[in-house]
């Protein structure tokens, strides 16, 4: 396929808003705001250019993640492919630029985040209320047997670690 992808860095201008299909998918929509930004010798300041607002929107589980996860004013990393359209207001032809994600994150270079798996229960919802617990999960620490030594299972103990 000859898709155009691109990656912006940037912050959401809003929170992103989650809706859902009459199929049932869910379906999120959100503008990130990108601009360049560079360091004036002479003048000794930073100077900001043009801010550029791309319109995302992402699909299922990752817009359910998005919606969960980000909120106005994160600063993300996303990544998609791009989309030209073209339609018609107040009879002139216009052109719209559209991202799909198919990743995003925190930009993790001015704040901090922790990771959990999403959980998803039988109704497609997030972890709670009727959640089923993941099974078979191949990178869930196993549980320590009754009475083994918390420093064999990776748990705190007062014994330094060497």
């Amino acid at each position: 396929m000859n898709e155009t992808t691109l990656t912006i860095r940037g912050r959401l201008t809003a929170d992103p808003e989650l809706r859902f299909t009459p199929s049932g998918a869910a379906v999120v929509n959100l503008t990130i705001a990108s601009n360049a930004r560079r360091f004036d010798k002479q003048a000794n300041e930073w100077k900001d250019g043009p801010t550029t607002f791309w319109r995302c929107s992402a699909w299922r589980d990752l817009a359910e993640n998005i919606a969960e996860s980000l909120s106005k004013g994160t600063a993300v990393v996303a990544f998609g492919t791009v989309e030209q359209r073209e339609y018609e207001h107040n009879g002139e032809k216009k052109t719209a630029i559209d991202v799909t994600l198919e990743a995003v994150g925190p930009d993790l270079r001015w704040q901090t985040a922790k990771v959990q798996k999403a959980q998803r229960g039988s109704s497609g919802g997030f972890g709670g209320a009727g959640a089923a617990p993941v099974q078979n999960d191949p990178w869930a620490a196993p549980a320590a047997p009754q009475n083994a030594p918390a420093a064999a299972w990776g748990g705190a103990t007062d014994e330094p670690p060497f």
